[in-house]
C-alpha cells in the first residue's frame, strides 16, 4: 500500500514539473561595438509560481566583455492558469568578439531551471575605404540663412514701441520730479499739560534764586506771567490781556473758588511791586511762591492726553495736485512693467532667430 502511495505522489509531481519551461533569446544576434541588444528570458509556469531571475547591477558583466545596462520585467498570460514571466536584459559590448551567452539560471518555487545557450557577435565599424579617395568630399562651408523681413518685423516694431514707451516714462518722471511734492505727514508730538508747564517755569524761578533777588519787579513779573499763562490754558480765557481784578472776577464766575483769596493777594502784591515800587520782605516772596504752587496743584486737571496729532490741512489745489501725482506714479509703474516685459520678449525672440 505504501509503494502505491509513493508512486502516486511521483506521478502527480511529474506533470507539475513538466509545466515549467525556460526559453531565452537574443535580438539582434549581431551588432556593432557600442550598440545594444536585448536578451529575453521567458519562464512559463503556473500562475501562482514564485519565479526569481538573476539580478545584475548596471554595467555589471554578464560574461567578460558583455555588460548589462538595464532590466525590465513583464508577464503574459498564455492560457487559463498558465503565465509566461518575461525579463529583458539590455546588453552592450565595446570589444569585437563572438560571445557565448550561457544559459540563464532561474528559480521556480525554489527549484533551479536553465534556459538555452546563445551566441552574440560584436563587430567593429567598417574601415574607411582609402583606396578611392575621389569618393570623399570636403565638408561644406557654413551657409547663412536668407534674411526674411517677416521673421524680424515683430521684434523691430516691438522695439519701436519700447522706445516710445521709454520716452513716455521719461516725460512722466520729469513731470513727477518738477512738481512740488505734496506730502501729508501726520506728526505726533508730546504735549505738556498746563500745570506741568507752569511748574516747570516755577522751578526755573527757584533755580535762578529770584526769590532772594533785589530785582523784585522781575521776580513778580515772571511769577504772574507764569500764572496768567497757566490760567489761559487751564480755564480757557485770555488772562494775559486782563488786569488782576478781571482775572479774579473770571475765576469767581467760573465757579472755581480754590485759592482765590491767596491768588488775589499775590496779584495785588505783584501790582504794588511793579507799579508802586513796593518793597516786599523775603518771607513774603516765599509765601507768594508757595501760594502760586498751591493754586496750580489744587486746580490742575489730571488724565488729559499727553500726545497731540497734528494733521496738516491741504487746500483744494493741493489735493488736486496730490491726486495728479498719484495718477502719474501709477502710470509710471505700469509703463515700466510693460517695457521690461517687452524687452525680455524681444531678447528671447532675437535669440530664437539667431539660434
Amino acid at each position: 500500500m505504501s509503494l502505491m502511495a509513493i508512486s502516486f505522489v511521483i506521478l502527480a509531481a511529474l506533470p507539475l514539473s513538466a509545466q515549467v519551461h525556460v526559453e531565452q533569446k537574443i535580438d539582434p544576434i549581431g551588432m556593432y561595438i557600442g550598440q545594444q541588444t536585448v536578451l529575453e528570458v521567458d519562464v512559463t509556469a503556473s500562475k501562482d509560481a514564485k519565479v526569481q531571475f538573476p539580478h545584475y547591477e548596471r554595467t555589471q558583466y554578464m560574461v567578460p566583455g558583455v555588460e548589462v545596462l538595464s532590466m525590465a520585467d513583464d508577464t503574459v498570460e498564455v492560457e487559463q492558469g498558465t503565465v509566461t514571466f518575461v525579463r529583458q536584459y539590455i546588453l552592450t559590448s565595446f570589444d569585437e568578439n563572438l560571445y557565448a551567452i550561457p544559459p540563464v539560471k532561474v528559480s521556480v518555487n525554489g527549484k533551479e531551471y536553465k534556459g538555452n545557450q546563445l551566441a552574440l557577435k560584436v563587430v567593429d565599424v567598417e574601415n574607411v575605404d582609402t583606396l578611392h579617395p575621389n569618393q570623399f568630399f570636403p565638408p561644406k562651408d557654413v551657409q547663412d540663412n536668407p534674411f526674411l523681413w517677416s521673421d524680424w518685423s515683430g521684434a523691430f516694431w516691438m522695439s519701436i514701441i519700447v522706445l516710445l514707451l521709454a520716452v513716455l516714462a521719461y516725460y512722466l518722471f520729469i513731470r513727477l520730479k518738477e512738481n512740488k511734492p505734496i506730502i501729508t505727514r501726520i506728526r505726533i508730538i508730546k504735549r505738556l499739560l498746563p500745570h506741568q508747564k507752569a511748574m516747570g517755569e516755577i522751578e526755573k524761578i527757584k533755580a535762578e534764586q529770584m526769590v532772594m533777588s533785589e530785582n523784585q519787579k522781575e521776580y513778580y513779573t515772571k511769577l504772574t506771567d507764569t500764572l496768567r499763562q497757566y490760567i489761559v490754558e487751564r480755564f480757557g480765557f485770555n488772562a494775559m490781556e486782563m488786569t488782576s481784578s478781571e482775572i479774579i472776577q473770571h475765576l469767581r464766575e467760573s465757579g472755581d473758588q480754590k485759592m482765590i483769596d491767596e491768588l488775589k493777594e499775590l496779584f495785588n502784591t505783584a501790582d504794588l511791586v511793579k507799579f508802586a515800587k513796593y518793597q516786599t520782605l523775603i518771607n513774603e516772596n516765599d509765601l507768594n511762591l508757595v501760594n502760586a504752587i498751591n493754586f496750580i496743584n489744587q486746580t490742575k486737571l489730571e488724565g488729559e492726553a499727553t500726545e497731540e496729532r497734528i494733521v496738516p490741512k491741504l487746500s483744494d489745489e493741493d489735493k488736486r495736485s496730490q491726486q495728479s501725482r498719484k495718477v502719474i506714479k501709477v502710470l509710471l509703474w505700469v509703463v515700466a512693467v510693460i517695457i521690461v516685459a517687452m524687452v525680455v520678449y524681444i531678447i528671447y525672440n532675437i535669440g530664437q532667430l539667431l539660434g
